[in-house]
């Protein structure tokens, strides 16, 4: 889920903080991409003729054929890929789960509705929402990515957190998902429509953490405590309080602690038990795995064992198959050529900024030329 209407407040309080972006203005750059986020994507967008791909013995094939192609695409415009796996979820999400479970129960009652009239836009729509990301989908997606030569990672918890931690890091420079709570946890550069931005020709969206702080006027703990207001995945928010009345908050009081001493609660309800506290921690310090102890690595793919496992045990085109793994090879070695902006130095537009080894610096004129963020001296 993520943060409650975050995308449409940034745009209405620090619309300089999001950039649209092509896909080729991040040659050079690696990114951190919420796996589940993108195999789920997968498996609704690859589909023929209105049900999801499988092979001749009815095994589901379109997060690996979305995975596939789709990570080609970013190699061979110069992206290097690092995909991140969700662990185990923290205590706090059962209750979103419980209700993402409950959900599915509704729309699975629409979708047995939807058949038996003959409703097919129902029965697309409420399939859609059946579909989960399951462990075995993890796992081929895995042995794919080990065959295709792109690294991966397993996240001691949720996947955005520790995309957001190789970001910090230095080791990535962005993290790539959906899900606006990568700024919550800290990413400095949140690169949204990564994964799918050409098959449905909308431009990648680049939101960076600094500009966006700055253009709000709140520091990364007011920011975090606004996310809670707003409403995020691990507890509940104040029944009444909306993005308009949350930032207003904020702003006034600056920590929930204060809003709460001067809230009326005759107006708003306050969740009993109230958990913010313990969310605002999750944000602030979660369970991730330091950047430092991870190494990345991106080598050649084995294009042997791509066909036997895609084609032989999948049922892929096995000509597609080979080209694809050259598609790879090629871009691997074709081309040595640096990011120009990795060669100056410039200050952060906030005093607060962490320096990222990925990207030490850009040249002014270099970032208006590629559509970036332009940087105060």
């Amino acid at each position: 889920m993520g943060i409650h209407g975050l995308s449409k407040l940034i745009a209405d309080h620090a619309p300089g903080a999001v950039k649209e972006n092509e896909i080729k203005n991040f040659f050079g750059r690696k990114v951190a991409i919420d796996a589940s986020m993108s195999i789920y994507q997968f498996l609704i967008a690859v589909r023929q003729e209105g049900n999801v791909l499988t092979n001749a013995d009815g095994e589901t094939t379109s997060h690996l054929m979305g995975m596939f192609y789709r990570t080609i695409r970013m190699v061979e415009n110069g992206i290097k890929p690092v995909y991140v796996f969700d662990g185990k979820p923290p205590d706090m999400k059962s209750g979103e789960l419980s209700k993402r479970s409950e959900r599915r129960e509704e729309a699975k009652k629409a979708l047995d509705k939807a058949v038996e009239t003959g409703d097919q836009e129902n029965v697309e729509k409420f399939g859609k929402r059946l579909v989960k990301v399951t462990s075995q989908h993890n796992d081929e997606c895995k042995k794919l990515l080990t065959l295709m030569g792109i690294p991966y990672v397993n996240a001691p918890c949720e996947a955005e957190a520790q995309c957001a931690a190789l970001v910090k890091s230095g080791k990535v420079y962005a993290t790539g998902t959906e899900d606006m709570d990568a700024l919550t946890f800290g990413s400095n550069v949140v690169l949204r429509h990564l994964t799918f931005s050409e098959a449905r020709k909308v431009p990648i969206k680049e939101y960076n953490l600094d500009v966006l702080l700055d253009g709000l006027g709140l520091s990364q703990d007011e920011f975090i405590d606004l996310c809670i207001l707003l409403g995020c995945d691990y507890c509940d928010s104040i029944r009444g309080v909306g993005p308009k009345r949350a930032i207003e908050l904020i702003k006034q009081h600056r920590n929930i602690e204060t809003i709460l001493k001067h809230l009326d609660s005759k107006k708003y309800t306050i969740p009993e038990d109230w958990m913010f506290k313990e969310a605002r921690k999750l944000f602030q310090t979660p369970e991730v795995t330091h950047g430092d102890d991870l190494e990345l690595k991106w080598t050649d793919p084995d294009e042997d064992s791509l066909v036997k496992f895609m084609v032989e045990e999948k049922a892929f085109n096995e000509e597609r198959i080979r080209n694809g793994a050259k598609k790879l090879s090629k871009a691997r070695h074709g081309s040595t050529q640096g990011r120009l902006d990795s060669f100056f130095k410039v200050t952060s537009v906030s005093s607060t900024k962490r320096k990222d080894p990925e990207q030490k610096g850009n040249d002014k004129k270099k970032m208006k030329g590629r559509g970036g963020f332009k940087r105060a001296k």
